[in-house]
């Protein structure tokens, strides 16, 4: 069963008129992907310029910025659409749509202007408010139709949620914690969303569009590997002892390399639409990997953490929101020039990143970074923006 079908119900949209019947609205994946495109083309580029030095103005531009934008503004956001359109399709119910969603499409955007703007307690405030808001109709749907298979992410946007409040606890002072531990947390938390959402739909596309093609999945394995790889997590982030840590993220590494390998990712080369997948999913492994290395302090937790987020966060997005957009608004599934540039932009930035965290040409790198990943999403709002905007092109709904 994957977690997504691409082929839903033949029911036409009737025409409406008024703003929460505009097409943006009329699923889930509408409003968050272009939203969430848009914020990561800017947020990227005010950080480096922040970090350079160029950007007095805007103070509120800083690290703590910069770690909780890119996970509780953006990852959340692809998240959360991408659950919406996920949702309706496994229980036949509606997720918001229209008016519901606008209202928290607009939330999402009044967070990103309160963490901006306001006073950092007013900022938590509203910056609170939607993850909870968000999760409560996945909840529903899951809870009405009886789907325990997919309740699991309601627990963990209910986790990240709670990560969230440490982070702005530790930020207003009323938590004796770093706020770094609290988005690294939250950071290997969808690193297990990835693990479990990936090992359903990965294998799943490539055995579909690759004739001949039979990917191995082994049950056992992947709870193994999953299992692995949150030991992992709780390791790294309770701060045991490096050797002790370091020693299960690199087999939660192994058990990770060993899944994707099975995959069959060598069959994928001319699909662009499934390699990008395979391979931002294998940033995982290696990712893991440098964080066990990290525990061994032999590189750093900066360039671990950057390989998850670039790497496999980032290309699993740019990935999956080109694959749904494309199936969701009744195109076909296939991956042209503007799609393989996204697909590159991103590879790159990872590379530059790496670069840059081994301190070569360190500046250059991570200017270079930024302007791969802004790039990539710039171009992602550019193509996908009128089809995001517009009815599907099959008249059918959502």
């Amino acid at each position: 069963m994957t977690l997504v079908r691409i082929e839903e119900p033949r029911v036409k949209e009737p025409p409406q008129s008024g703003f929460a019947h505009h097409p943006v609205f009329r699923l889930g994946f509408r409003p968050f992907y272009l939203l969430a495109a848009a914020f990561a083309a800017i947020s990227v580029p005010l950080w480096i310029a922040r970090y350079f030095g160029n950007l007095g103005a805007l103070a509120r531009v800083d690290l703590n910025w910069h770690m909780h934008e890119m996970v509780f503004g953006f990852a959340i956001a692809v998240i959360i659409g991408f659950v919406f359109t996920a949702g309706r399709n496994w229980t036949g119910l509606w997720t918001p749509r229209r008016g519901h969603l606008a209202a928290l499409a607009g939330l999402w955007i009044a967070g990103r202007i309160a963490m901006l703007f306001a006073p950092p307690l007013l900022a938590a405030a509203v910056d609170l408010l939607f993850l909870p808001l968000a999760a409560y109709p996945i909840y529903s749907v899951l809870h009405r139709t009886g789907n325990k298979r997919n309740m699991f992410l309601v627990g963990l946007l209910a986790l990240l949620t709670l990560i969230n409040a440490l982070f702005h606890a530790s930020v207003l002072g009323w938590l004796q914690m770093s706020s770094v531990t609290p988005v690294q947390a939250a950071i290997l938390v969808i690193v297990m969303i990835e693990s479990v959402i990936g090992g359903r739909v990965i294998p799943g596309f490539t055995a579909n569009a690759i004739q001949g093609a039979k990917p191995v999945t082994n049950e056992k394995r992947d709870k193994i590997s999953i299992a692995l790889t949150a030991m992992a997590a709780v390791a790294w982030v309770a701060n045991l002892p490096g050797p002790l840590a370091g020693a299960i993220a690199v087999a939660a590494a192994a058990a990770q390399a060993t899944r994707v390998a099975g995959w069959m990712p060598h069959v994928t080369l001319r699909k662009p639409i499934l390699w990008i997948l395979h391979l931002s999913y294998a940033w995982i492994p290696v990712g893991l990997l440098m964080l066990g290395l990290a525990s061994w302090g032999m590189t750093t937790s900066s360039a671990a953490f950057h390989v998850l987020t670039i790497g496999s966060m980032a290309g699993l997005i740019i990935g999956m929101i080109t694959r749904t957009a494309l199936g969701h608004t009744g195109r076909p599934l296939n991956a042209g020039s503007s799609e393989l540039v996204m697909y590159v932009l991103i590879q790159l930035g990872v590379i530059a990143r790496m670069l840059a965290a081994a301190n070569v040409l360190r500046s250059e790198m991570l200017v270079a970074t930024a302007a791969f990943w802004s790039a990539a999403f710039v171009l992602y709002v550019i193509v996908y923006g009128p089809y995001l905007l517009a009815p599907r092109v099959d008249g059918r709904e959502g």
